[in-house]
């Protein structure tokens, strides 16, 4: 009298195989996450590396052409190369902080790929 002998046969192996599925597309999502995670990674690195080598090599061209406008418009208008190069600075920051409100605003998903992996999974288990 065992509960083994009383459950019909088809169930066992049908429970099996839809635990083994499920398993199998639970383990491609987690791939395919894993990868899209180290991708994001490498780029995110490679963009701060190279955005902080642009920062450097662009502080160090504005700090020359600012001591160049300045020693040429020593003699004659000094106070106006000033103003005009505090006024092009604040420009160009404005400028800056603006796009840099653009980019943190924007909604994009970085793992979109499994994201739609994931939808048309689902489409497919749905009736």
């Amino acid at each position: 009298m065992s509960d083994a002998k009383d459950a019909p046969p088809h169930q066992g192996p049908s429970v099996r195989r839809f635990g083994a599925a499920l398993l199998g597309l639970l383990h491609g999502h987690v791939e395919l996450f894993g990868l899209e995670l180290q991708e994001q990674k490498s780029r995110t690195l490679a963009l701060l590396l190279f955005a902080g080598l642009a920062l450097l090599f662009a502080l160090l061209l504005i700090l020359g052409l600012s001591l160049l406008v300045l020693v040429l418009f020593w003699d004659s208008d000094r106070l106006a190369a000033v103003l005009g190069l505090c006024a092009f600075y604040a420009l160009g920051g404005g400028l800056c902080a603006w796009r840099l409100y653009q980019l943190v605003d924007d909604d994009s998903s970085p793992f979109s790929a499994t994201l739609e992996e994931l939808a048309r999974d689902r489409e497919q288990l749905l009736p």
